[in-house]
Order: C-alpha cells, then sequence, then structure tokens
C-alpha cells in the first residue's frame, strides 16, 4: 500500500499478510432439557472423537456406554433406564446473548455457512463483511476476535430505542468459549453397584430423581478413585465403579396396577399439593405392607436388579468384577427385609431329589427317622407347614432351614415367569414367627448374582424389626451370600436407625464409627467439640478416682503411707479404663459384617450443627452428594476397608 510522501514520492508501508486459514476444531454436544430451556452439554473428547470417526459406524457408545449416539439421527438414546431421547450436534460455532450465562451451538447446517464465510475473510484479508443467515438474523464478521449476530429488523418498520436489543456475541471453536468438558471414563469397569430409591419418585431437595442422583454419586466416586487410589494402593490398575439405578416407584404407580387413579377417586380437593405429595410419597411406605401390592414392589426391585444385571454383561462382556447392591430409605428395606440378599442361595432343594439328600445337603441328616416315621416323602415335605413340622418334633433351626429349602425350591420355579412377565398384584396373606415378627408372606424373587457388600443409607431397618418383635439380631446370623452390610447414616436423619446395639449385649453402649472426611481430617468444629468434652470428662473422671482412692482406704491406712497407696490404686484404676477404652474401639459386632463394625455416622457440617432440626429432612437427603459416603463405598470395593473413630454420643 503507498501513500504521498512529504517529497512528492510514495511512501511504501509493508502490511503483515493474512494469517493461514487452518479449519476449525469440531466438538459433540448433546441437549439436555433444563426446565424446558435447551441446555447443551459436551461429551468428553474421548466421546468427541469417537463420534467424529465413526463414518460408517451407525451406534456409538458413549458415557461409559450408559447412553447410545445414533449419528446418523444425530439422536441420543438412555440404554438402562427410560429417559426422552435428545438430540445431538457436531459443534463449531457458538452464539450468546448479552443475558445469558452460557454459549448455544449453532445449527450444522448455520456453522457450515458461518465457517466458509470465515474462511473468505481470512483468506482475502476481508473484514467488516455482512453475511444474512436463513433465520434472517445478520452477521457482521468485524475481524478474528469480534463477530456479532443481530437480530432481524423489518426496514419499513425499525425499532424503537426501547426495543432495540444487543447483538449476540459470536464465537468460533471450543477453545474461545468458556466450557467445561468432562473427563472421560475409564472403559475398564472394575465393581458394578445397583442402587435402589427410596419412598417418592423425587430423591433429594431439588426433586431429582434417581437416576439424576445417582450420576451425581458416580461423578464424585470417579473424583474420588483419582484422589484416593492409585495403582501401587490395590496392587493392580485401576478403572471405575458403575452405579447403576434401579426405579421401583414407576411400575408400582404406573398403568399396570391403577393405583394411583384409584387414589385419586378417593382424595379430598383441599390442600391438594400436600396431598399429592403424601400420595407419590407416604403412602409407599402402606404399599410395602399391603399384602395387595407388596409383592409387586418385590418382584419389581428383583426383576429390575436382574434386567440390568444382564445388560450391564452384554455390555461389557469382559467385566470379570463382583457386584454390590445399595438402598436408601425403604429401598434398603427392600434389599434387607425382604430377604432379596438372606436368601438368595440355599442348600440345592428340588422336589426330584429324595428326602434323604435334600436332609443330608443340609446336615440334618438326624431328623430322617421322624419323616420317614410319619411317610413324609419330598412331596409331602413341600405341603408341610412351620406347626406340621413343630409337632414332628424338629427343633427351630433344622425347621428354618428346611421351610426356607422349600421356598427356594418354589421361588426358582418362578424365576423365569418373573424375568419375563410384567409385575402384577396378587393377594398375598400375613405370617407370624416363632421370633414375633409379623410381616407379609409373599414369593421372594431370587438374584442372579452373589453381592460382595450391602451398603443402607439413611435405614428404617432397624426400627421395623423392633416394633415388629424382634429384640435381638443373634451375633451369628449372618448374610448367606453377602458378606459385607454396612448401615449409613447422618447423625441428624430423622429416618435413620441403629443396627449393633440389637446384636450386642444390653449393657454395652457403643458409638456408631465417625466416617473420616474425605478430604483426610475430622471437620474443625467438631474436633473442638471432643476436645473440650474430653477435657472436662478427663477433669472429673480423675477427680472422682481420687476421691474414691481415699475414700476406700481405711484410716490407717492413710496415716501409714496412705499416699503411696492413693497412687497405686489410681494408676490401676486409670490402665482398666484405658483398656476399656481399646476394647471398645475393637469391639466385635456379630458375623453380619464379617465381625467388623456396622454402623457409620457422617460428621456434620458447621452450619448444620446450629440447628439440628432445621435440616432434618435435608440430612436424610445428603447421601447422594456426599463425597464421605462415596470414599466409604469405595474403600470397601477397593479393599483399603472402611475406616473410622468412635463417635461421641
Amino acid at each position: 500500500k503507498c501513500s504521498e510522501g512529504g517529497g512528492g514520492g510514495p511512501d511504501w508501508i509493508m502490511l503483515d499478510p493474512p494469517e493461514p486459514y487452518e479449519p476449525v476444531q469440531h466438538h459433540w454436544f448433546y441437549n439436555q432439557k433444563s426446565e424446558g430451556r435447551d441446555c447443551w452439554q459436551p461429551f468428553s473428547f474421548e466421546d468427541s472423537h469417537r463420534l467424529e470417526d465413526s463414518e460408517g459406524e451407525v451406534v456409538v457408545a458413549t458415557e461409559g456406554r450408559r447412553y447410545d449416539v445414533c449419528v446418523k439421527e444425530r439422536r441420543r438414546y438412555a440404554v438402562y433406564w427410560d429417559q426422552t431421547s435428545s438430540e445431538v450436534r457436531r459443534c463449531s460455532w457458538f452464539h450468546k446473548g448479552s443475558k445469558e450465562i452460557s454459549y448455544t451451538p449453532h445449527t450444522e447446517d448455520i456453522s457450515s455457512l458461518l465457517e466458509d464465510a470465515y474462511m473468505i475473510a481470512v483468506t482475502l484479508g476481508e473484514w467488516k463483511s455482512n453475511l444474512e443467515l436463513p433465520t434472517g438474523e445478520t452477521v457482521i464478521l468485524h475481524n478474528p476476535k469480534l463477530m456479532t449476530q443481530h437480530p432481524n429488523y423489518f426496514k419499513d418498520f425499525p425499532p424503537s430505542p426501547g426495543e432495540r436489543t444487543q447483538p449476540r456475541t459470536l464465537k468460533r471453536g471450543i477453545e474461545n468459549i468458556p466450557v467445561e468438558i468432562p473427563e472421560g471414563e475409564p472403559d475398564m469397569v472394575d465393581h458394578l453397584v445397583f442402587m435402589v430409591h427410596g419412598i417418592g419418585p423425587a430423591c433429594d431437595l431439588r426433586l431429582r430423581g434417581i437416576v439424576q442422583c445417582v450420576n451425581e454419586f458416580r461423578s464424585a466416586s470417579l473424583a474420588l478413585i483419582s484422589s484416593h487410589f492409585s495403582p501401587a494402593e490395590v496392587h493392580r490398575s485401576i478403572g471405575r465403579v458403575e452405579f447403576l439405578p434401579v426405579n421401583w416407584h414407576k411400575v408400582l404407580h404406573g398403568e399396570s396396577t391403577g393405583v394411583d387413579r384409584d387414589i385419586e377417586r378417593i382424595t379430598l380437593p383441599s390442600i391438594s399439593r400436600l396431598r399429592q405429595f403424601s400420595n407419590d410419597t407416604v403412602l409407599d411406605l402402606f404399599f410395602y405392607n399391603s399384602p395387595t401390592y407388596c409383592q409387586t414392589i418385590v418382584d419389581t426391585v428383583a426383576s429390575e436388579i436382574n434386567r440390568l444385571h444382564s445388560l450391564f454383561l452384554l455390555r461389557h462382556p469382559n467385566f470379570s468384577g463382583a457386584v454390590s447392591v445399595a438402598g436408601h430409605s425403604l429401598g434398603q428395606y427392600l434389599l434387607d427385609y425382604s430377604s432379596l440378599i438372606g436368601t438368595l442361595n440355599g442348600p440345592p432343594c428340588s422336589s426330584s431329589d429324595s428326602l434323604e439328600e435334600v436332609l443330608t445337603s443340609m446336615g440334618l441328616e438326624e431328623h430322617l427317622r421322624k419323616l420317614q416315621k410319619e411317610q413324609v416323602d419330598m412331596e409331602a415335605l413341600m405341603l408341610c407347614s412351620e406347626g406340621d413340622l413343630k409337632e414332628l418334633g424338629i427343633p427351630l433351626g433344622p425347621r428354618k432351614k428346611i421351610l426356607h429349602c422349600v421356598k427356594k425350591w418354589k421361588n426358582s420355579s418362578k424365576l423365569q415367569t418373573i424375568q419375563e412377565t410384567p409385575p402384577t398384584t396378587s393377594a398375598v396373606d400375613y405370617q407370624h414367627f416363632d421370633v414375633g415378627i409379623g410381616q407379609v408372606s409373599i414369593d421372594y424373587p431370587q438374584l442372579v448374582f452373589h453381592p460382595q457388600a450391602f451398603f443402607a443409607f439413611g435405614s428404617p431397618i432397624g426400627m421395623f424389626l423392633t416394633v415388629r418383635g424382634l429384640k435381638r439380631i443373634h451375633p451369628n446370623y449372618s448374610f448367606p451370600t453377602c458378606r459385607s452390610f454396612y448401615n449409613i447414616f447422618h447423625p441428624f436423619d430423622p429416618v435413620a436407625y441403629r443396627i449393633e446395639p440389637m446384636i450386642l449385649s444390653p449393657d454395652m453402649d457403643v458409638p456408631p464409627m465417625l466416617m473420616p472426611h474425605h478430604k483426610g481430617r475430622k471437620r474443625m468444629h467438631l474436633e473442638l467439640k471432643e476436645g473440650l468434652t474430653r477435657v472436662g470428662s478427663d477433669l472429673l473422671g480423675s477427680l472422682r478416682t481420687v476421691w474414691q482412692s481415699f475414700s476406700q482406704l481405711p484410716v490407717p491406712a492413710l496415716a501409714e503411707g496412705g499416699a503411696t497407696a492413693a497412687a497405686a490404686h489410681l494408676n490401676e484404676d486409670m490402665e482398666t479404663s484405658v483398656m476399656e477404652n481399646e476394647d471398645r474401639k475393637e469391639v466385635t459386632v456379630g458375623k453380619l459384617n464379617g465381625g467388623r463394625r456396622i454402623d457409620y455416622v457422617l460428621q456434620e457440617t458447621p452450619i448444620e450443627s446450629f440447628n439440628e432440626y432445621l435440616f432434618a429432612i435435608q440430612s436424610h437427603l445428603c447421601y447422594w452428594e456426599s463425597e464421605d459416603t462415596a470414599l466409604l463405598v469405595l474403600k470397601e470395593i477397593y479393599g483399603n476397608g472402611p475406616s473410622g473413630t468412635s463417635a461421641q454420643q
């Protein structure tokens, strides 16, 4: 470019050549509706690269193989649960209004037009050009860093000053917009956990469903695996833990049962929102104790877990890890008290087996003569009630084993039907056992695997057992096919109850184990509170011990070196106290968790400690977001074992 200089000759000014054009890098997004509005979320870099390289592939598995993307349709489908399919885009250009928080990707057609215009502007070095979009809006490419999108105004009717809006900002490529790309998940799955929800369709205060809450729990576990576990600690390479939601509420309140229609007909019109909330949540407790709907709930939980397990194995054919189950509130009760774990497997029992073979397999051959004397064969045994066996003089323990074997054979004959046929309501009766527990007598379906661990979050099982007459759980009792059981609760959870006091002798007062904070220490306000309590307790204990030492010694002893004797007595009492504290820390709590502690209590936050009543409801719904809970689950899975300290009561 030249200009006239002072001497009359042209002065040549050299401009920098235009930057070479480089094609934009595409990234794939999916549309996740939020409160009726579009909310575009990016795939991880790994998933986006898979989609970009798919070419001839019709379906691409994404997000830990929990979703399938049909590339040609540009749709994303959930694999394990019912969810409306969502739109998928191959994105490169984004726009945002002045009052909007996040950028929205343009459609692929518009992005292609913008990219062509950008390429021409860069190649020719010609900016401030206008491009009219098919929507009627106008795009102005001022320079590579400033590009705007203006709304469509009719030339004959220009907008008034109040109607004018700010132009939208345009950005090219994800590197130029503030977006958080999620971390990719390892392909290898080490462990599978099924999570069963409690009452109602909402699982937390944000009214999210079981799918969203389990997604958050899974994300927390992925972050904790990266920060707390390394291959050196577990002596092998680490993948991830897959958590899958189990939804039974939808079936219970679906069209197959018609229960919602029946309840709606008798519901009063006043305080409609409160009554609707009650119908969706509290009534689930009554449904479980109903002779009509209890079978539906239990069948749904078992069949859904078995369905998910089979589907997971199809998606992960090389999976060789173990499986665990977790239940929140009533969900834990469904897993535990419904005997879905307690009666998973037992001695083989079939109507084709001989009576002698069945009794021998259970170690009960000593009772063979009693049954043969009454001409009881296998067919007759299948018809015997507990009262019949009791009349024959068979003790309680062997009776229970025989009845369990008979029930297991009956359940196995119905398992195929349960898995293939949608659950329907059936009439069931109540049965009272010798221990005094009144529960609904139904056919309990079987799971197709043996769980490694069973995690209960905010569980009311202790209360249910107590009000039904069971005062104590025998220390030798354990789940036949599940070696570990953890009762995890928040200290302010109004629904949660303890289990250990039902196993330990009444004279033992053992507080629950305080779960460690995921950042490696006890919360400061708890340390301060515990320190003040310990100082006061130690001071009073020392004064009490000294007083007892002097008061118990005879007067001559005090006169003849009584101080020495008192000091010796004091040291003996202190040593005894220390030994008692050590014994309390190492207490063995039956066989339900292999002799290990069962009750684990979370640490409340500082704000929660100000008013425990205010945060009571929140504390019952906190487990899905609790990193401390996720860390305890991971420690059990990866073999480090849960740790903690005795909580102060």
